[in-house]
Parts: C-alpha cells; structure tokens; sequence
C-alpha cells in the first residue's frame, strides 16, 4: 500500500520474540485516564505486546497493524480482534474508541491522516498515547559499544524517521490537549544473546545485511561479548518518551 515502509515483516518472528516489554505501570497509568474502558485501538500493534496487556484493562482491544507478516506472529487474549489496515484508514466506527494507543510507531505514520482518524473514532473523553523508547543502556563498557555501533556501523542505514525517536518524540505534532505522565523505562535481565536477538530486530541491521550480504552484529559480537565481561545476565533499560492528550 502506498506510503507504507514495512520494514519488519522479514523479521516478524524474531521481532515477536526480541522486542523489549513494556511496564505494568505505564498501562496502569492510560487506562485510569479513560472514563469508560469498552474498546481501546492498539494501532500499529506489531507483535500484538501491547495489546496483549491493554484487553487485562478493556473489554475489547482491536489491534491493527499493516503488515500482515506481522500479524501472523501476534498474540494475546481472546478479547483482542486482530486487523490488518493502515494508521491513516481505520476499519473502526466513529466515535466508538475509548483509548487510542501506539507504541514504538508513530514516526512511521501520515499525522494529519492519522489523527483525522483519531478524531473519528474516538468517544468523548477518548485519549491517545503514543511513545517510544530510546537507546538501551546497560554496563559503561556495553554501552561504548553499543554507541560505535549505533553510530558508525549502521549509522547511514538508518530510515530518516528514525530522528524523531532520537528526538524522544519533541519534533511530531501532536495537536491534542497534553496530559501530564509520570517518567516510564523499561528494565529486563538480559543475557548477551538476548541482546543480540534485539538488535537483529533492527531495520538498520536488516538494510546493512542486504545491502552488504554480511553481518554487522555477528562482526561486532566479540567486542560486545569482551564489554559485557563473562555475566550471565546484565539489567538493560531503555528511557520511554511519552506523549498522551485527550482526543475531544
């Protein structure tokens, strides 16, 4: 479909299973701003992670995504109706969405298109919330590594979306009415091959293997293993960037 870059459809399976998981109380959090919690629309879901926490909150959760590759690979409760369409043409009813929510994708989308379609189907009182996550950070020496080969190994690989999360979200428009939200990261116990799992989820990583038929995670490995001293798990985190607002 036009104007869609899907990136991630070549790597669903790994992406499902290496994506970072998000906090308890960031989902605490959205569904206490919401008055009635019948329907909430997890767009862009992905590996369906989100959506798999938001239908323990609402009655009913649509996850949509538009990769179907993606979806294949999704999974969560009985409550939540798996969909295959874009951001910017919700297969939704008006005024029908309770609680708006994307995670990790919203730099991807077509804003106007998009937040005409939240408008839509959003009741009153609906909210939206849209965040993501920057770079992981783990040990100093790790993180030295992981800083050369962000920057100088797939640096140029890069979409140029990805700007907007290196800008935590401050540079997309976001033409709602600001909630104010607590700080959120991610924190996990990750072993090195956990964490190599991640990167290989990477868009950046999968051009560069195309492009250079070789592999920059399996080059950089011994240098990684060498940082990460013998352990055999470390605490990985990653800072969320937030932005919530009501709808109506």
């Amino acid at each position: 479909m036009a104007g869609f870059k899907d990136l991630f459809s070549k790597q669903s399976k790994e992406y499902a299973a290496s994506r970072p998981t998000y906090p308890r109380a960031l989902f605490d959090f959205l569904a206490g701003l919401v008055e009635k919690r019948e329907l909430a629309w997890d767009c862009a879901t992905g590996n369906g992670q989100a959506a798999a926490i938001l239908a323990e909150y609402f009655e009913k959760v649509v996850a949509s995504d538009a990769s179907a590759k993606q979806i294949e690979n999704a999974q969560a409760g009985p409550n939540v109706r798996f969909a295959v369409f874009p951001a910017e043409k919700a297969e939704l009813n008006d005024a029908s969405v309770d609680l708006i929510t994307v995670a990790q994708a919203i730099h991807w989308f077509r804003f106007d298109d998009f937040y005409r379609e939240a408008r839509r189907v959003a009741r009153k009182g609906g909210v939206i919330a849209a965040w993501t996550y920057g770079l992981h950070s783990s040990s100093p020496e790790v993180d030295a590594v992981t800083q050369r080969f962000y920057k100088d190994v797939i640096g140029r690989y890069w979409p140029k979306e990805i700007r907007h999360v290196e800008n935590r979200y401050e540079d997309i428009p976001f033409p709602f009415r600001r909630i104010d939200a607590p700080v959120f990261q991610i924190e996990l116990e990750w072993s090195l091959r956990d964490l190599a799992g991640y990167l290989y989820t990477w868009s950046s990583v999968q051009r560069y293997m195309q492009e250079n038929g070789s592999d920059p995670v399996e080059k950089t490995y011994p240098d990684f293993e060498k940082a990460w001293g013998g352990a055999a798990k470390m605490k990985v985190t990653w800072p969320i960037y937030l932005k919530a607002g009501r709808i109506h």
